[in-house]
């Protein structure tokens, strides 16, 4: 096994140079990312690499360390996010970076180990156990927009395309404070639907300040009135959506297709190859239609967890106590029960 070193990511300026050029970093590794966990849920973030402080960096796994008195002490590569791949080179094995954290001198500090990563696969012997619940969706965004088009669902993707222009729904992009706030009205009625307490304002204010220009709240109205939002970040070649958000009464009107479409006309002209429309549960069927109707071809997306699974129930466990008053909670209520939890779920 080779020396290992640790380095906060967010301070090492070797971090962002070894992102620009590995081609597994994604969106989630990055220091924009990782800064707004940090910002909103106070998750520090280190990076375990072969290559000594003076060397240059050509490898690295990321953790966050979540450390919270009603979960315990965790170390997650990465929370909220929807994949994390190792990133290595010849000299650096992740089976070997995981027996060091589950062997060495991490292995007294935290009750559990998860890892999220798109393609790697731990050895037997690592003792990392899987968790194949989801499907990621990824468009290609190499044929012609008119071909991308001729893909789509014909009755439940273009005939809602066009029926978003016969209804004349207005459509808005940007970060200002006044789209977060529709963004975010719709958020909190998506979630009460779904028995879930919205993520903090707070997280979002975040992503905003971290991102720039790079992010987009994309907003459908009609009539003057929001009746669907989405969030995307745009990350080197791939165009990435992260949160959605609509109005159920209005869904008729093909506001959520109106702007995946305007998303994926602007992630062409950007020059983007792929547009990742996220991490969907294998037991969520109607989303996973939802994502292949667009032409999105499904990848199996496992995560790894030490001693054990990755907690199935841990989302759903804290969420339960707030699921019994949800239906009946004021928008303020709802609001702080998501402050509250959002922070030991990660």
């Amino acid at each position: 096994m080779p020396n290992l070193y640790e380095l906060d990511p967010l301070r090492d300026p070797r971090w962002n140079v070894l992102l620009r050029n590995h081609p597994d970093a994604s969106v989630f590794h990055s220091s924009q990312w990782l800064g707004a966990l940090e910002s909103t849920y106070g998750y520090h973030s280190v990076v375990i690499t072969s290559c000594p402080p003076e060397a240059e960096l050509t490898n690295g796994m990321v953790f966050c360390d979540v450390n919270t008195w009603l979960t315990g002490r965790r170390l997650i590569s990465l929370p909220f996010s929807d994949h994390c791949e190792p990133l290595l080179d010849p000299s650096l094995s992740a089976d070997d970076v995981l027996s060091w954290i589950t062997h060495g001198p991490y292995r007294e500090k935290f009750t559990h180990l998860e890892l999220r990563p798109f393609c790697y696969k731990p050895r037997e012997t690592t003792d990392m156990h899987e968790d194949p619940r989801f499907l990621l969706h990824r468009l290609d965004l190499g044929p012609t927009l008119e071909n991308l088009h001729n893909v789509f669902h014909k009755d439940c993707i273009q005939r809602k395309i066009r029926r978003a222009g016969r209804e004349k729904l207005h459509y808005e992009e940007g970060s200002s404070a006044d789209l977060l706030r529709k963004f975010y009205k719709l958020l909190i009625a998506t979630r009460r639907r779904h028995g879930l307490p919205p993520q903090p304002l707070h997280w979002f204010q975040s992503l905003i300040d971290a991102f720039g220009k790079d992010l987009k709240i994309r907003v459908a109205s009609k009539d003057d009135q929001a009746v669907a939002s989405i969030l995307t970040i745009s990350h080197k070649k791939t165009m990435v959506y992260k949160y959605g958000a609509s109005e159920a009464t209005a869904n008729r009107f093909g506001g959520t297709c109106l702007l995946f479409w305007q998303t994926i006309q602007d992630a062409k002209a950007a020059g983007q190859e792929f547009l990742d429309m996220g991490r969907s549960e294998r037991e969520q069927p109607g989303l996973i239609t939802f994502k292949e109707r667009w032409g999105a071809a499904p990848y199996s997306l496992s995560y790894w967890g030490f001693p054990d699974k990755p907690s199935r129930q841990l989302g759903a466990n804290l969420t339960s106590l707030a699921n019994r008053v949800i239906s009946a909670c004021p928008d303020i209520a709802l609001k702080a029960v998501g402050e509250v939890l959002y922070r030991h779920i990660g």
